[in-house]
């Protein structure tokens, strides 16, 4: 489709910042905050058309784990089109000229949260892992858990912010905790309060943040934002600690990104049936640059192999690359030679592999990841050391 030469793509100015941002309420139907709150740490752009902004939106070049490893990314946000604009592919052209100020300072890969999956798939992103909010009755969690002998306290420490990058690692998506996160969150959430939890004489091994939002029936309900624990242990007493609510909030709320994908909370409740899951729209992941995300990436370091790869482009022709994973390094180079046996993958399903979306070979397949069974299976066991989590909503 040939470019529109009466829509130009500019870095907001002041002026162009408040258009935007009055066109981003006039588009969502509310006023967006994170506009003004994350104006002095995003880059935004805005397409014009005869002088007046027509579309929008953020860019925060924030490093994520995968691999244990912190790999420059791209994460956008608070993206908009002027209802009266929508239906002309506008939204291509911006997400591709807000990506390129951030692919000049470093970014290789693209994050956002997205509403608009069937569109992120045609313009080459994936959803690696599905996200699902858990509520739950405080009354249930003070009848299932009951560890004692943590210390709680208010407030974080650098401690804690230590831990939770530690902890962060160990996932593949997380961010790299920048250090205007925390008080961007407190201002977001002007209730939010901070609990570690420490066994007596020794550091930290839990971290939890909570706020309150309006419930519908009930009026008030618990919200956690944050929960990470190092042990079993803690996150026990983390949920008991959220039980000890059951006199005055009936009802604790896991956001989307609240609960880390393990199954402590359901495998140790009285009764299951008395939790809800709401599936959410999941965050997805684009590729930009394929060999220096394989480079930048953390990689088993007991690892030898080498596999051919096939990676189908968006709208291209077929690449053809070497994988070579050794000694916890990683190199994506361009195939020298023809060879014979390959497997074959779009850049979408590079994009869940490389997240660690695919579990086990069979799921693998079933997406349509094609080449030998035994290919498939060195392949999947690459990057299933760690799960796809992305605890940072935005």
């Amino acid at each position: 489709m040939p470019e529109d030469a009466s829509l130009s793509v500019v870095e907001a100015d002041d002026a162009r910042w408040n258009e935007y941002n009055c066109l981003a309420t006039r588009s969502y139907g509310h006023p967006v905050a994170d506009i003004v709150r994350l104006r002095r740490h995003a880059d935004a752009r805005v397409a014009l058309r005869g002088g007046r902004v027509v579309a929008g939106g953020l860019g925060v070049l924030v490093p994520q784990f995968f691999g244990g490893q912190p790999v420059p990314s791209a994460s956008l946000a608070c993206g908009c089109v002027a209802p009266e604009e929508r239906g002309h592919h506008l939204w291509v052209r911006m997400v591709a000229e807000r990506l390129r100020p951030l692919q000049e300072q470093g970014a290789v890969l693209a994050t956002a949260w997205s509403t608009s999956t069937g569109y992120g798939h045609r313009m080459g992103w994936a959803a690696p892992v599905q996200v699902f909010s858990w509520t739950v009755p405080t009354d249930e969690l003070k009848r299932s858990f009951d560890e004692t002998g943590f210390e709680i306290t208010c407030g974080t420490t650098r401690q804690t912010h230590a831990m939770q990058r530690e902890l962060a690692a160990l996932w593949n998506g997380p961010w790299l905790r920048p250090h205007w996160w925390e008080s961007w969150q407190q201002e977001e959430h002007p209730d939010l309060a901070s609990y570690r939890f420490s066994l007596p004489g020794e550091e930290a091994q839990g971290l939890l943040s909570l706020a309150f939002d309006p419930h519908p029936a009930e009026g008030r309900q618990l919200v956690v934002h944050d929960f990470w624990a190092a042990t079993d242990r803690a996150a026990a007493a983390m949920f008991a600690f959220l039980g000890r609510y059951n006199s005055r909030i009936p009802m604790v709320a896991f956001q989307r990104t609240g609960l880390p994908p393990v199954p402590t909370l359901l495998h140790n409740l009285h009764r299951v049936g008395s939790v809800t899951a709401r599936a959410w729209h999941p965050w997805m992941l684009r590729i930009l640059d394929l060999p220096q995300a394989v480079r930048l990436r953390g990689w088993p370091e007991d690892l030898d192999i080498t596999l051919p790869l096939d990676v189908a482009e968006t709208g291209e022709s077929t690449l053809q690359y070497v994988l070579r994973i050794t000694a916890g390094t990683g190199e994506l180079a361009p195939a020298t030679r023809e060879r014979e046996g390959h497997l074959t993958l779009t850049r979408r399903q590079f994009a869940v592999w490389y997240a660690g979306g695919y579990r086990t070979p069979a799921a693998a397949r079933l997406a349509g990841v094609r080449g030998d069974p035994q290919d498939v299976t060195r392949l999947v066991r690459v990057t299933c050391d760690r799960e796809p989590w992305l605890p940072e909503y935005f």
